[in-house]
């Protein structure tokens, strides 16, 4: 039975380096295992020995496809769990899905907690995902993020597990009743749906659930370590493969290194004389060569134009008092300078000879530029503008010079 009881020592000791720091706090969801931030995985991996405190822990040091190739150890009939916390499972490839399936099979335990799952993944194992939040990214927008959580087994409570930040609505939508269990649930739209279900494969099984960020720093230190050691208690008791998943297969056929050129050179005497003689010749080149036979000419910088430096600085200072009129006539003055100082065009008359010329020495659609100049007419002819206004003119010209 897994143990939880010593995570609030690790809990309090980080939390008084995170307080006792000065640096600004990274609340980017990161999931890695030496990261101190509220988003990453150190309490729960430095405290992986007490959640399993007679099993043997290895934390890979390779990628799992990679591991397994060469894993020669001497009881091959002894089974393992393989452990994974991360956003996604963005190292791994299809041979590697395919290495970990058959892992799975032979009678080993799989837990898996990720965001996103790959589809060959889901397929294999005959389930699908709905992640309403799936687009939400920023910060802010995660702050917002609630979630309240369930698990089945009696002997964990009926109460619920809340979280009060960064908990996407993401579950499992569809999967298959005969090698499903459903153990753990959450909230969405005032429906239990499952977020925590064990899929049967071969003579092994899955742990899957679809919220990391409940293993990350942050939950360990807000009195939610208990959810987590309960999700983890299902694992059988046997030694713990922990995948930190940092970095890519070396032999799966997706990430094969490409031959070297200079092997290629090594390879045939005759192209290996042919590369010596060229690198001797460059070397030559550079020695015959290093002094300058002329002193280098100065360069005398033209003198430049401030008329558009100056307008841009002017327009700026209306910003901060909100005198949107202001403002738009700098940026309209601004514009019809670089008109003039780039494309070599009269401004005096913006008729449809000038509005023709223009779009044709920027590249820019006819009718665009037409309904750019006419904007600037119009505005011109105000005596008040509103902020829409400034704004919808000032995206205007951005996209008019981005051509």
């Amino acid at each position: 039975m897994i143990k939880f009881a010593y995570i609030k020592y690790t809990a309090i000791l980080l939390l008084f380096v995170l307080f006792a720091s000065c640096k600004k706090t990274n609340w980017q969801e990161n999931f890695r295992e030496k990261e101190k931030s509220p988003f990453g995985n150190y309490i729960i991996s430095e405290e992986a020995t007490h959640l399993f405190p007679r099993e043997k822990i290895t934390f890979l040091k390779e990628n799992f496809y990679d591991f397994l190739l060469f894993d020669n150890l001497e009881d091959s009939t002894k089974t393992r769990n393989y452990v994974l916390i991360k956003h996604s499972a963005y190292h791994q490839t299809k041979e590697g899905t395919d290495q970990l399936l058959e892992f799975v099979s032979q009678g080993n335990s799989a837990f898996i907690a990720l965001n996103f799952f790959n589809e060959t993944f889901k397929e294999a194992l005959e389930f699908t995902t709905n992640n309403l939040d799936k687009d939400v990214w920023s910060i802010k927008g995660l702050k917002k993020l609630e979630g309240e959580f369930y698990l089945k087994n009696p002997d964990f409570g009926k109460e619920p597990f809340k979280f009060d930040r960064n908990i996407r609505r993401n579950y499992f939508l569809e999967y298959s009743n005969t090698k499903t269990q459903v153990l753990g649930t959450t909230v969405v739209g005032g429906e239990k749906v499952p977020n925590f279900i064990k899929v049967y494969h071969g003579k092994g099984a899955f742990y899957l659930h679809t919220n990391p960020i409940v293993f990350t720093n942050y939950y360990m230190l807000n009195g939610k370590e208990e959810y987590a050691a309960n999700l983890l208690s299902y694992l059988p008791s046997q030694e713990i493969l922990w995948d930190v998943h940092t970095k890519s297969s070396k032999y799966s056929n997706n990430h094969k290194k490409q031959p070297s050129v200079f092997k290629f050179f090594l390879q045939h005497k005759t192209l290996t004389w042919f590369l010596f003689v060229s690198l001797a010749g460059l070397l030559l080149f550079m020695l015959f060569n290093a002094r300058r036979k002329q002193r280098a000419i100065p360069e005398i910088p033209t003198n430049k134009n401030t008329t558009v430096a100056f307008t841009q600085t002017i327009a700026n200072l209306y910003l901060n008092e909100k005198d949107h009129k202001n403002l738009v006539d700098k940026k309209i003055a601004y514009f019809l300078e670089k008109i003039r100082t780039k494309y070599l065009i009269n401004t005096s008359n913006l008729n449809t000879e000038f509005i023709k010329k223009l779009a044709a020495k920027s590249g820019n659609n006819l009718q665009k530029t037409k309904y750019l100049i006419n904007t600037i007419i119009t505005l011109n002819k105000k005596t008040e503008c509103s902020e829409e206004e400034l704004i919808g003119l000032h995206k205007m010209i951005e996209n008019f010079f981005k051509k």
